[in-house]
């Protein structure tokens, strides 16, 4: 029997860099096979080139044992190939049905939307495939998991055969990472083969058949799952050990830097964050620990000055800043590194130098009187990237063309060589690569030792466990559990997030 995928000799340059150098890989039918790899390292381009979204300058592919040549998506749909996004595609304001119906409509006599054989087609994939969910159901009422099930039955309905998920567990509690890994084994019993690009390397070993690691984008190698460790695949993706999140010694202080007492965001007139109190200390890591939509979000929108607070206060070393605007809490001491590194944190095509000024605009050495200061930021961009470890040729390269982990350091250095009081750290090392998340590890944990107080809100629960001093929960938009990290597991962790084991003594939300 032919081979699912054969990629032989596939090769991707862009201007100064070679993407993809020569990679060969093999997906044997009916199996889960796993990629990994540094930010950078390739994974993403050239699974862009198996889905047909880029091509390769130079090799072949082989789908079934035929030789194939996608110029877009379609064509590999149409050869049964389907891909589930890190970042769903979903539309919150349509039904179940209605999302994945979308550009793939039945009609019958007459012209019309046949939504009855659709409902048939979608109930009978999830039941052939462990994948049960309700067509009627709004996809906004959805949980996290349950999306991300939506996301696989819409290329199942497709009639994929193939699929490729990237990153499926970055924001999936330990419950649901177990559940989806009971999909993809039902998927994989019905025949599918699944290629799986992840992070998070017990994860891997915990679900895949084999593993290809790809290393500045050429294949290392393609190993037994089963043959090898998590330090093993740390070796071949890095050269290095796996990283640990582990913070021993308290360096917590009396001193409170950040507070907030009673804080309530309003959203569509319902509280989205409700009747919050929390107290960071210097020298002390806050984790904020909850299934996405629950209220993180909103909660760091009002403390960095971007969503109206309805209620409560926002205190930053003793200063009330509840009203204050953006630039001032930042002039104050507010540090922020954002969740979405693209959408908030950077402009991609500008040059690193630009970049750096972020935020800081109106604070030496970037400014000079009313005016940016092109050399000192520079200078200042060059310092973070030495100390930060940025590896860039130049400051004066955009940053689309860095990887999402020097993206990431990036943004850390802004953040740190600014000296603030209070980080608010969202997701600081979400979709990096081992080797640059235990850079950012390293640095928070030295900012800490330093007296730097954070908020940091996290969906790896062995970070948050691992940095953390305290860790506060957050479901439904209140404070549900304050617990002590060295307590705690992720499945117990978990467990709160869900609302599974919520504790009457640690309803009130007082991390103090």
């Amino acid at each position: 029997m032919a081979s699912a995928i054969e990629l032989i000799g596939i090769t991707k340059r862009f201007p100064g860099v070679i993407a993809n150098d020569n990679i060969n890989l093999t997906v044997e039918q009916g199996e889960i096979h796993a990629i990994c790899g540094e930010n950078g390292a390739g994974k993403s381009t050239l699974m862009k080139i198996l889905y047909g979204m880029q091509k390769a300058d130079e090799g072949e592919m082989r789908v079934n044992g035929d030789v194939v040549d996608f110029g877009s998506p379609t064509d590999a749909i149409d050869h049964g190939i389907g891909m589930v996004h890190q970042h769903f595609m979903l539309a919150d304001n349509l039904s179940v049905l209605e999302n994945i119906i979308l550009g793939s409509e039945p009609v019958k006599g007459g012209g019309m939307l046949d939504f009855s054989t659709a409902t048939s087609h979608i109930v009978e994939v999830g039941k052939a495939y462990g994948l049960d969910i309700d067509p009627n159901d709004l996809v906004e009422t959805l949980e996290v998991g349950e999306q991300q099930r939506v996301e696989i039955i819409k290329v199942l309905y497709r009639g994929a055969k193939i699929l490729i998920l990237d990153e499926p567990t970055a924001v999936l509690v330990p419950q649901e990472v177990e559940e989806l890994f009971n999909n993809l084994r039902e998927l994989k019993a019905g025949g599918a083969t699944i290629i799986f690009i992840d992070h998070k390397l017990q994860e891997v070993l915990e679900i895949a058949d084999r593993i290809t690691v790809i290393r500045r984008g050429k294949t290392i190698d393609t190993v037994n799952a089963a043959d090898v460790s998590a330090a093993d695949l740390a070796e071949l993706m890095v050269g290095s050990e796996l990283p640990s999140p582990e913070t021993s010694d308290s360096t917590v202080t009396d001193k409170v830097a950040l507070e907030l007492r009673g804080l309530t965001v309003l959203a569509e007139g319902r509280p989205v964050v409700d009747d919050v109190s929390v107290k960071v200390h210097m020298g002390e890591i806050v984790g904020i620990a909850g299934i996405e939509g629950n209220g993180q979000t909103e909660l760091v929108d009002a403390i960095v000055g971007t969503a109206d607070v309805h209620d409560g206060v926002v205190e930053l070393l003793g200063n009330d800043i509840t009203n204050f605007s953006v630039r001032h809490r930042r002039e104050l001491g507010l540090g922020y590194v954002p969740q979405d590194r693209h959408r908030e944190g950077l402009l991609l095509d500008a040059p690193l130098w630009e970049n750096a000024v972020l935020g800081h605009q109106t604070s030496a050495p970037y400014v000079k009187g009313f005016w940016i200061d092109r050399n000192g930021s520079r200078q200042q961009t060059e310092t973070i990237r030495e100390e930060f470890d940025v590896r860039t040729p130049s400051v004066d390269v955009s940053a689309r063309a860095l990887s999402g982990g020097n993206q990431q350091k990036l943004i850390i250095g802004r953040e740190m060589t600014a000296n603030p009081d209070v980080l608010i750290a969202a997701h600081p090392t979400r979709g990096i690569d081992v080797g640059a998340q235990a850079d950012v590890w390293n640095d928070v944990r030295r900012a800490r030792g330093d007296g730097l107080a954070t908020l940091l809100i996290s969906a790896d629960l062995d970070e948050l466990i691992g940095l953390s001093d305290t860790i506060v929960v957050m479901y439904h938009g209140k404070l549900v559990a304050t617990l002590d990290p060295a307590d705690i597991t992720p499945r117990i962790l978990g467990s709160y997030m869900t609302g599974a084991a919520v504790e009457s003594d640690s309803t009130s939300g007082d991390a103090s």
